[in-house]
């Protein structure tokens, strides 16, 4: 695994120097037969693939440096547990959930490959007699497109539930990747 070579220390040069050797890799998607059903597969790929490393109502506080948090100790029958680290520490943990620069949570093979999906998808409909054309498609924002989508209004403020968040801009050096 990639992750076991970096330390919290590594220099930039480092870390692009394994990334390049592990673009070099062959990789080899491994699929098993499933244990249960397919919904119970979506699902649990619902929250592998959507899920965030950790949320704000878990979070404690911060004082003094260090974060507070809880969670679930699964080797003492789930029991829910409160941790501090130092900040630094914290940070660190957090971005071993960053996927690197260029690397994919989902892959999509097939029709649904990145190169060829919107001329695949336009061969489907015609083939099923269904015109991609003729379709109108209204322009929506991403927040109206979540709020539609999961009825969660993305700009309300997830402390006071009053105040909207506004997009103002990206800092330099932050990197969303």
């Amino acid at each position: 695994m990639i992750t076991s070579s970096l330390k919290p220390d590594s220099s930039p040069a480092n870390s692009a120097k394994l990334l390049q050797q592990a673009e070099k890799k062959a990789w080899i998607v491994y699929a098993k037969k499933p244990f249960a059903g397919p919904e119970q597969i979506l699902e649990y790929l619902g929250r592998y693939t959507h899920r965030i490393a950790i949320s704000n109502h878990r979070i404690k506080s911060i004082d003094n440096g260090k974060v507070t948090f809880t969670y679930r100790d699964r080797q003492h029958d789930n029991e829910l547990k409160e941790m501090s680290l130092s900040a630094l520490e914290f940070i660190r943990r957090f971005l071993l959930h960053v996927l690197p620069f260029r690397f994919m949570k989902i892959r999509y093979y097939g029709f649904l490959a990145n190169i060829c999906k919107n001329k695949s998808i336009l061969l489907i409909h015609r083939l099923i007699g269904k015109d991609m054309e003729a379709r109108i498609f209204i322009e929506e924002t991403l927040q109206e497109k979540v709020l539609r989508v999961t009825g969660k209004d993305i700009t309300l403020c997830p402390n006071c539930k009053i105040g909207r968040m506004v997009y103002l801009a990206l800092l330099p050096g932050a990197n969303t990747s």
